[in-house]
């Protein structure tokens, strides 16, 4: 079986190496996705123009998205990184596993976007018109749409990517809902 290794700084491209500088200094380190990102020569400046692009959707709403599409696409890599974000964006550790389930009964509109979320992923692009109903109802509007599954493809990316590799996971790991009592 292949083991896939992070690239150390010194093993990138000159741009990456450049990108890895702005990552340590934005965040105190590079996250392994991101250095994985950067055995391409243009995959991680690529990914974090997608990541960091302006949206009609908060914070907290990008992750909800964020945290949805990576439990049902099973990341624990995303899992764990958005876990420790979405902590720091002001959600509860009750709240993050309950927002991994497809629901956030804690708060309407956020709840209307975890479900829709769960459809559009769960249904490859086809969400349930109820799913879509209960979205607009819930006061989004048709560029919240846009940015969301944008949003869900940005995460499908990154969940992809790791899944596929499995390279070392560096935030501390998400609890698997069962263990913490809730059912996916």
């Amino acid at each position: 079986m292949k083991t896939f290794t992070v690239p150390t700084r010194n093993e990138v491209s000159e741009t990456n190496q450049g990108l890895f500088d702005n990552l340590q200094k934005a965040l105190g380190f590079v996250p392994n996705l991101y250095a994985f990102f950067a055995k391409s020569e243009t995959a991680l400046g690529d990914y974090l123009t997608l990541q960091n692009r302006k949206s009609t959707l908060r914070a907290k709403e990008r992750e909800i998205i964020n945290l949805v599409t990576s439990q049902i696409n099973n990341c624990q890599y995303c899992l764990a990184a958005h876990t420790n974000i979405g902590k720091m964006n002001g959600f509860t550790d009750e709240q993050i596993l309950e927002i991994r389930t497809g629901v956030a009964s804690f708060d309407a509109k956020f709840d209307a976007l975890a479900r829709f979320t769960a459809s559009v992923v769960e249904n490859r692009g086809k969400a349930t018109e109820e799913a879509k109903e209960a979205f607009f109802a819930a006061g989004y509007n048709e560029a919240n749409l846009v940015d969301a599954i944008i949003i869900i493809g940005d995460k499908t990316i990154s969940n992809y990517l790791h899944s596929s590799t499995k390279f070392a996971i560096d935030f501390p790991l998400a609890p698997a809902l069962n263990a913490a009592g809730v059912n996916a």
